[in-house]
């Protein structure tokens, strides 16, 4: 009887392994299948490359929805990492025990809230928060940086007041998405910081270390691999995010001036115009989709493999 039920068991398993393998698959040959059309007619050099994205006009370039994507992706994971990372040491070593538990469970309240409320706060609330102070600030501190400074400076045209988008811009849908992936890389790392072994902390205090060489040099490198776990889940939440971004990023096609411009993400394009599309067109957004697949993946997978390789140095 027990190996009856140790051999389903085992069939089960398999079987529902196989069917997340089937889904997948499946998923990637429909978007295929459904841009057939664009990639025979656009090319994908040509639909990658394209800077113009004109339904009206029977054009359809990706390279800026593409940009948009991976832009907010980065300000992302640059903001909610350190940031998550930084909580979790406070939660775990400095926090006092009173004000752990409620900072903890509002942590993970910010994982339930749904995207669309996240939408609909950064478009009537945090974006003239972001306008009024967080742009200044950046512009103040960092427009004066070789290269990339001019995407940091708010170009006030010589008047007395600077215009900019009222926060409506890829910056702030960027900070909306640190937002949204923070508690997936701060519950990770408080779990992991916990299970350091105490008797690694307190070798390391006996040898006269001080609580941020212990943090930085022991806590750190013990859960690099669970952090980089997290990172990688925020990572797929931040390049797949839809309504927050379309309500916030402003969806414009036009060439990206400053981090203050409103742009447009895949999502943004996907969500915006899908319903009313056919012909070439829907058949570029199903293509837009497919690249956005790919991407995930392919980022995924490069970070599963460096996490692994990561792993067996440690063992």
């Amino acid at each position: 009887m027990v190996r009856t039920f140790d051999r389903a068991f085992k069939s089960i398993s398999f079987v529902s392994a196989l069917l997340s393998l089937v889904l997948i698959f499946s998923i990637f040959f429909t978007l295929l299948y459904y841009s057939r059309e664009a990639i025979g007619g656009i090319g994908f050099l040509d639909f990658i490359f394209g800077t113009v994205w004109a339904p009206s006009q029977g054009v359809y370039g990706a390279f800026r929805p593409l940009m948009g994507t991976l832009i907010t992706t980065i300000i992302a994971i640059v903001i909610a990492v350190p940031f998550g990372i930084g909580i979790a040491i406070f939660i775990v070593e400095v926090c006092p025990k009173v004000l752990k538990r409620p900072i903890t469970t509002a942590i993970e309240l910010l994982a339930a809230i749904p995207s669309i409320i996240y939408g609909m706060w950064a478009l009537f609330t945090f974006s003239s928060f972001s306008n009024k102070f967080i742009e200044p600030f950046l512009d103040f501190t960092l427009s004066w940086l070789p290269f990339v400074g001019h995407f940091f400076s708010v170009d006030c045209g010589g008047a007395d007041v600077c215009v900019n988008t009222s926060g409506v811009n890829i910056l702030t849908a960027g900070i909306i998405l640190a937002t949204m992936v923070l508690p997936f890389i701060t519950m990770v790392a408080v779990e992991t910081f916990e299970r350091v072994p105490r008797v690694i902390k307190e070798s390391a205090y006996g040898l006269g270390a001080t609580r941020w060489e212990v943090v930085r040099d022991v806590m750190i490198p013990y859960s690099s691999v669970s952090i980089m776990g997290s990172i990688i889940v925020a990572l797929g939440r931040a390049l797949g995010e839809t309504m927050a971004v379309a309500f916030i990023i402003g969806n414009s096609y036009a060439a990206l001036q400053t981090l203050y411009s409103p742009y447009s993400t895949i999502t943004s394009v996907l969500a915006n115009e899908f319903n009313e599309s056919d012909g070439l067109h829907r058949s570029s957004l199903f293509f837009l989709a497919t690249i956005l697949f790919m991407a995930n993946f392919i980022i995924l997978a490069l970070f599963k493999y460096y996490i692994h390789k990561r792993a067996n140095r440690l063992s």
